[in-house]
């Protein structure tokens, strides 16, 4: 397996592999380096040099890679979503196994002819890389899982665009910046190029820009109310919750994060008593490790009681909810007012 920016190296460099299988969450590096893949390869015809698979049509990819591109050297074919990668579980789909067998062994035998005649690529959501099918792409050409960065990694790219329009950020903006925004790099890119157009060349981008032009992320902004409900600002908290509601912000997607929220601080406390390690206890990916020191913070806002009785308060919420017993909204300001008082 290779990584995201030594294949982005590579590509670069005009290095074209024969098979790729690029797979994982983060969806636009991973459009992206298609992409170029697509424009290293250069003239497509659809039907002659270019060809799609997918779940529906994945058993004619091995006819496809023998059909000569007529009048070309080469072929892409991008095969995407077809399911080959999959793991099957327990309950095993023997057409889909003997697919999978079949492919891995074609592949196999058959490498010099690929490598002369095609540019294969197989595009997944995720990919098992117990299979023998992943085992073989990665040995006869390149694996690359496209995980969400980690802000360190954000940081650099973003820093790089900047520069590129020559308009200057301090790291403190910066990391601020992905704070706010998260790190899936489609949501980064849209919310750059705003402060990027905004501050103009030769400009800066500072925090006050982020705060004003930037849309938070959901997970920020619940941040910002619970840090509201621990210092006791009433008022704030509430506002807070009426500008989601007014920005058309799911009542029932608001009551879940808070509750997923808290019980993170909860789990917190617990990890510190009994000396557990706070990433896994809080079961954080590792682009969001960054957030531990946030969660510190809060987390000292409240006792282990104050948060075990918030869940059970959230918890009440829904049940009464459910069975037309309260509002949501007038449930959830009950319970700011409850623990701002």
């Amino acid at each position: 397996m290779t990584s995201i920016e030594n294949l982005e190296k590579e590509l670069k460099q005009g290095k074209l592999n024969s098979i790729y299988l690029l797979y994982g969450e983060e969806l636009f590096l991973l459009e992206n380096s298609l992409n170029k893949i697509k424009k290293l390869f250069g003239e497509t015809v659809k039907g002659i040099n270019y060809v799609l698979i997918d779940d529906t049509n994945v058993k004619e990819l091995i006819q496809d890679i023998e059909t000569p591109a007529f009048g070309y050297e080469k072929k892409l074919i991008i095969a995407r979503n077809t399911g080959v990668f999959k793991s099957e579980g327990k309950r095993k789909n023997q057409e889909l196994s003997n697919l999978k067998e079949k492919i891995n062994d074609y592949i196999n035998e058959n490498i010099d002819i690929i490598k002369e005649s095609v540019i294969l690529v197989f595009v997944e959501a995720d990919a098992d890389s117990r299979l023998k099918l992943f085992k073989t792409v990665d040995k006869q050409g390149l694996v690359c899982k496209f995980d969400f960065q980690k802000p360190i990694q954000v940081e650099k790219r973003v820093k790089a665009i900047c520069k590129a329009y020559d308009v200057n950020i301090e790291d403190s903006t910066l990391k601020y910046f992905i704070e706010i925004c998260g790190t899936n790099m489609q949501d980064v890119i849209n919310e750059i190029r705003k402060l990027i157009e905004y501050a103009g060349k030769g400009g800066v981008i500072k925090k006050e820009d982020v705060d004003s032009l930037t849309i938070k992320k959901l997970e920020a902004i619940i941040f910002d109310l619970t840090d509201n409900l621990g210092q006791k600002r009433t008022g704030k908290a509430l506002d807070v919750l009426k500008n989601l509601i007014y920005n058309k912000e799911p009542i029932q997607r608001i009551l879940v994060m808070l509750y997923n929220h808290f019980k993170k601080l909860y789990f917190l406390k617990l990890a510190t008593k009994y000396n557990k390690d706070i990433v896994t206890s809080l079961s954080l990916k590792p682009n969001q490790t960054f957030l531990v020191n946030k969660y510190k913070m809060q987390a000292k806002y409240f006792t282990e009681k104050e948060l075990k009785d918030v869940l059970q308060a959230l918890r009440d919420l829904d049940v009464n909810y459910k069975n037309g017993l309260i509002d949501l909204e007038v449930g959830l300001e009950a319970i700011l007012c409850n623990y701002c008082s």
